[in-house]
């Protein structure tokens, strides 16, 4: 395959036997969302993106042994570890039982969920007063609008650990004051602003679209969706740097770390370019047909945990449409919705989402990770509050597959 071909896709009898199934079964993984299908050379026969079907074929061989088993399941197969923070089910994840969706439609705020998920609800940890200016040695980094607001998060949330006396003390009840803290600073710190006791998706609306109180209301949800997602790839850098007893602080930064990769976060960047490059192209709906046929990502779509599609997704999409539905951006998105399912069948998850929030708003792309990563750093902090009470270290053991010791040339 040529460097600039799309990716590889094979026939059927090739899926098949890669899977080692029939064809009926290869359908019925289709119709189920585990494998995705494009129009072959002739009008009856489909294409499967060979990556796709390596990586079912490998979480198949999950639980075929324990080695192998332990060895799969890292990829969203098995799970690892147990945890009482949040379980993902077809129509919502649910924080400690309660379901995401149903906070995000009754008003809940990222501040309620937060105190939910660490166990704080009779003790507010956001009731202590927030400093209303960054410290001296801080303020030059935190203020600096030329930075990406990751990167300056991460800079400026260590020597923050530093300026709290309390950043190692074991107490729960101090433990949670100091995650509200930080949960106020990193949303400050990734819009470029100075913190306050604003409610997180109030500090962020009326930086970006002071006035608006349709669109704070669509922030708000978004946040109280994107607060934790069980062990996700930057919840779970921040659990394990938690184990080893570092301070909440750095757990976070071990979170912004993951979320900053191109596979995580970056797919909020991806889904907002899908959306302009189809707006340029003059012809959207062709646009994305063609995108589709020769086998390129749709970024924004699809969820491998959502096969009947993402509800957070839907919650939010629910709420753009009763706020902005006359508007041709918005107009411009459903065109885009609608043509991915009639080729596809996939459905937006919330990354695709809070992309969306942005066009339609006319916001930059980087917008849509700062709700992202200001969302989500409730969940890494719940995470690191309940692996340091467990008191235990993650280390998991590797299986060597390399030269074996003696064996030389």
């Amino acid at each position: 395959m040529s460097e600039h071909s799309g990716p590889e896709l094979i026939p059927a009898s090739d899926a098949c036997a890669l899977l080692g199934i029939s064809t009926a079964t290869l359908y019925a993984y289709v119709s189920r969302g585990q494998l995705s299908s494009r129009p072959g050379p002739d009008a009856r026969s489909r294409m499967y993106l060979r990556a796709e079907v390596e990586r079912l074929a490998r979480r198949k061989q999950a639980g075929r042994g324990a080695a192998r088993g332990a060895a799969q399941s890292l990829d969203r197969g098995l799970p690892v570890l147990e945890t009482r923070i949040s379980l993902i089910r077809p129509d919502a994840p649910y924080y400690r039982g309660r379901s995401a969706v149903t906070a995000a439609r009754s008003g809940a705020t990222l501040e309620d969920i937060a105190r939910l998920l660490w166990e704080g609800e009779e003790q507010d940890p956001f009731a202590a007063s927030v400093p209303d200016v960054w410290p001296e040695r801080i303020a030059p980094l935190a203020l600096d609008s030329s930075l990406p607001p990751l990167e300056r998060a991460m800079a400026c949330l260590p020597l923050l650990a530093l300026e709290h006396r309390q950043s190692h003390n074991a107490a729960a009840p101090v433990r949670r004051e100091v995650a509200a803290m930080l949960l106020r600073q990193n949303a400050a710190l990734l819009v470029g602003t100075q913190p306050d006791a604003r409610p997180v998706h109030r500090l962020l609306a009326d930086h970006w679209q002071p006035g608006d109180a349709g669109f704070a209301e669509v922030v708000r949800s978004a946040l109280v969706l994107c607060a934790d997602h069980e062990l996700n790839v930057s919840a779970f850098a921040a659990r394990v740097v938690a184990s080893t007893g570092a301070h909440l602080h750095a757990t976070v930064c071990a979170g912004l770390a993951a979320m900053s990769g191109p596979r995580h976060g970056g797919a909020t960047a991806r889904a907002y370019a899908l959306l302009c490059d189809a707006e340029a192209s003059g012809a959207p709906a062709g646009f994305i047909a063609e995108r589709w046929r020769r086998g390129d990502e749709q970024p924004g779509f699809n969820h491998v945990l959502y096969p009947d599609g993402d509800p957070r997704g839907a919650e939010v999409l629910r709420q753009l449409r009763a706020l902005r539905g006359d508007c041709p951006r918005m107009r411009h998105v459903e065109t885009v919705l609608a043509t991915t399912a009639e080729h596809s069948g996939q459905h937006p998850n919330i990354d695709g989402l809070l992309a969306a929030i942005c066009y339609v708003y006319a916001l930059p792309a980087t917008h849509a990770l700062v709700m992202f990563a200001s969302a989500r750093l409730t969940g890494w902090l719940a995470h690191a509050l309940e692996q340091q009470a467990l008191g235990t270290l993650i280390r998991p053991r590797a299986r060597y597959s390399g030269r074996a010791p003696g064996d030389h040339d």
